[in-house]
């Protein structure tokens, strides 16, 4: 192996370069699972649903406690005003999600692949593919043919 930081050769991976130092992972090892849209979308839409119950509930907290009293610094209408939003802001993504789920959903029960069945080949054999080629016609070009007419004669 290779170091990528200086390039010294003769590298054991899982240690650290005898040059400059630096570690070298086990590239062999390191896989990483692809995450198709429709999860990301799933967990959009629980941590978008946690953080609205939280804000809301924050909100509703702090509303219930400090409302109409006389000493209420106005941090705290403040804070309770952005959290409100955070609510307003959190339930709109959750419904874009929702939509955005749903049309996933849709997609796949039309019969389109998802990303992964896109990416991935399958082999097939080659006269699956092509016809078999037909040499009976076949003709092999000569080295010399069409080359003659560009050389002049010297007398």
């Amino acid at each position: 192996m290779f170091c990528p930081n200086c390039g010294k050769s003769d590298q054991k991976s899982e240690t650290f370069c005898r040059q400059c130092g630096v570690f070298l992972p086990d590239f062999d090892k390191v896989k990483s699972r692809a995450i198709t849209p429709e999860q990301h979308v799933t967990a959009n839409l629980w941590l978008g649903a946690m953080t609205a119950v939280a804000s809301l509930t924050l909100a509703i907290l702090l509303y219930s406690f400090f409302l109409g009293k006389a000493d209420t610094p106005v941090i705290i209408y403040i804070t309770a005003g952005f959290l409100t939003a955070m609510f307003a802001w959190q339930a709109q993504v959750f419904w874009r999600n929702l939509k955005l789920r749903k049309h996933f959903k849709n997609r796949k029960g039309n019969g389109a692949q998802t990303a992964a069945e896109q990416t991935e080949l399958h082999a097939k054999p080659t006269n699956d593919l092509l016809p078999e080629a037909d040499f009976t016609d076949h003709i092999p070009a000569s080295v010399v043919e069409k080359t003659t007419n560009k050389l002049k004669i010297v007398r």
